[in-house]
């Protein structure tokens, strides 16, 4: 079912905790999707989880939806508005405050899942905010640091866990961006894993049981 009137739609999974507040998963679909797409994983994960699968704020035509504008150009290639991502990050943080509020959710239990678009923007308010997520898994994506909150780096992210995939054959978004990003995590101490799967731009049946047992073992 889809619940408004929260600022984004979205898609729910209600908990099985019948006391007391849920833990949450938030997803983030990618660029020219919806909300159904990842939200097919809900039924193989967690009972107790929250599900919450969210639509990205921009439509596009003649279908789907997306976080921010990727545009390509002769000049500059393929490129992307970060400042309509900063506005999606902001976004996702106010609509993740509201959703914990209006459905009684446990703040300190929040986990982000991205693929793709969603990845990017999973990392960008993980590391923008990390005092309001404990768990990302970042699927088929990248940091982009033009869109984390200046003075990031000097955030607490002593509570923050990450697990990060990627295809060694992704044609989308190449391999070598994705391997950036345990250094990267590395030098804010931030706890992660990183693995690749045989597979393009997508996850892979390997891929999905191994974040689902991190998953399990975080929250």
């Amino acid at each position: 079912m889809t619940t408004a009137p929260l600022s984004l739609e979205h898609l729910i999974r209600p908990s099985s905790i019948k006391e007391g507040k849920a833990p949450v998963l938030f997803m983030f679909h990618g660029y020219g999707s919806n909300e159904e797409d990842l939200f097919s994983f809900a039924p193989e994960l967690p009972e107790e989880l929250c599900i919450i699968s969210v639509r990205a704020p921009y439509p596009m035509e003649p279908y789907g939806n997306a976080w921010y504008a990727i545009n390509f150009d002769a000049q500059q290639g393929k490129w992307s508005d970060d400042e309509q991502a900063k506005s999606s990050r902001d976004k996702i943080v106010a609509f993740i405050d509201e959703a914990c509020s209006v459905y009684a959710l446990d703040a300190n239990c929040v986990t982000i899942l991205g693929f793709s678009q969603g990845t990017i923007l999973s990392y960008a308010v993980a590391l923008s905010y990390p005092e309001k997520i404990k768990n990302v898994i970042a699927l088929s994506g990248y940091i982009n640091e033009a869109i984390l909150k200046e003075g990031y780096e000097n955030n607490d992210f002593s509570n923050l866990k990450i697990y990060a995939s990627h295809g060694q054959v992704d044609q989308v978004i190449p391999p070598e961006w994705a391997q950036r990003a345990p250094k990267f995590l590395e030098n804010l101490k931030i706890e992660h894993v990183y693995e690749e799967f045989p597979v393009g731009h997508g996850v892979a049946p390997q891929n999905f049981y191994s974040f689902k047992k991190w998953l399990e073992d975080k929250i």
